[in-house]
């Protein structure tokens, strides 16, 4: 639709927008309310197709986000029901990100929540599932750092994808070809600890029975994560901090160091900062590990993210046929989800082996009587 004169509509149309977001809604509107354009509001997917069968509509702005309704799947809707209607797909947790705009769009009023292409998304991540603006935050830092070198600290509460995170930041470096090594420094007794992360000797201590490599080492070329690292025994932290400043490893029982390539992300849902005041952690070992901090959202935070992994959660646990009934998906917006995505996870989980594959996922599912 767009003419020789750059203006994206030849005519005056009708226009829709529609998202619930009420605050975007009205930027949206904002910026396109120039001329005497006619102009529509719909709070979700299904109040659009309501307005849609007035008839009056040529052009549709959808939001990504909508608490009802999967906007790609009502996309397709109104391409099959309301083939005169031209959807322009929009984007209210990304309004300030410029990939991916055309220069079409971007003639429009200089919106920047026009998205070019619905089907891919420009900041996307592998596994990383979220369009809320605290996820695309955490998506765009993930971005910029995955190409250094540089030791990452993830924090953020139990659950909240912070390994998830860990194999975004490497499968997006020049190190995904080799090794993601993990280590829980919470989950190893703190006897075996230092064997596990640098290697030992044959004879190094009792039980010793052959040489082994230390995970540090196994990790060459790559990534090493240092799971839950605000466990880490405080006798322990000045051999790691000796590792981080000049790159090389001792195994127990040997004077030979070695020179490893690692690149160090580590995580935690400690206060580190708390630690550091209790002498529980090492406050030189903090600053170099926190070189670039990344803090990851609870879910209760992310809006409508928790709708999205469910339906995610959903697919992958009972496939592509599933669906999560409108009831299902305002309960999932309300919950606070304590234990964050690994509990909202663990409730899809449930809920496909209650379902019953004639009907939609109900609330019925997700929060059974009995759990």
């Amino acid at each position: 639709m767009i003419t020789s004169t750059g203006s994206l509509f030849p005519e005056p149309p009708t226009i829709l927008v529609a998202s619930s977001n009420d605050n975007f809604r009205r930027q949206v509107i904002n910026d396109l309310q120039t001329d005497a354009r006619l102009i529509g509001e719909a709070v979700g997917g299904a109040d659009a197709l309501s307005k849609l069968e007035t008839g009056a509509c040529q052009v549709l702005f959808l939001d990504r986000c909508l608490w009802d309704l999967d906007a790609e799947e009502l996309k397709e809707l109104i391409n099959s029901r309301f083939p005169a209607v031209e959807v322009v797909p929009l984007d209210s947790a990304n309004q300030s990100a410029a990939a991916g705009w055309s220069k079409s769009h971007r003639d429009v009023g200089g919106a920047p929540w026009i998205v070019n292409d619905p089907e891919e998304s420009d900041g996307a991540l592998p596994g990383v599932i979220g369009n809320s603006p605290q996820m695309q935050r955490v998506v765009s830092l993930v971005r910029l750092v995955a190409r250094k070198n540089t030791s990452v600290l993830l924090t953020g509460e139990t659950g909240t994808g912070k390994e998830v995170i860990a194999r975004a930041i490497h499968e997006s470096s020049a190190r995904a070809s080799r090794p993601l090594v993990i280590v829980n420094c919470a989950a190893i007794p703190e006897a075996l600890l230092e064997a596990e992360l640098f290697g030992h000797t044959r004879g190094a201590f009792t039980g010793a029975v052959q040489s082994r490599v230390g995970r540090v080492q196994a990790a060459q070329g790559g990534t090493l994560l240092l799971d839950e690292i605000g466990d880490m025994p405080i006798g322990l932290q000045a051999k790691l901090l000796r590792f981080l400043e000049n790159g090389e490893v001792q195994r127990l029982g040997s004077s030979e160091s070695l020179h490893v390539d690692v690149r160090v992300v580590a995580s935690t849902n400690a206060n580190l900062t708390l630690r550091v005041a209790e002498k529980l952690f090492r406050e030189d070992l903090y600053y170099r590990l926190s070189v670039f901090p990344i803090e990851l959202p609870p879910l209760r935070e992310r809006g409508g993210d928790a709708v999205l992994l469910a339906k995610y959660f959903l697919r992958r646990f009972c496939g592509a046929n599933a669906r999560l009934g409108g009831e299902a998906m305002r309960w999932i917006a309300e919950q606070p989800w304590r234990g964050n995505v690994r509990e909202l996870r663990h409730c899809m989980e449930r809920a496909s082996i209650l379902w019953d594959e004639k009907s939609e996922v109900g609330v019925a599912e997700l929060n059974p009587r009995g759990f």
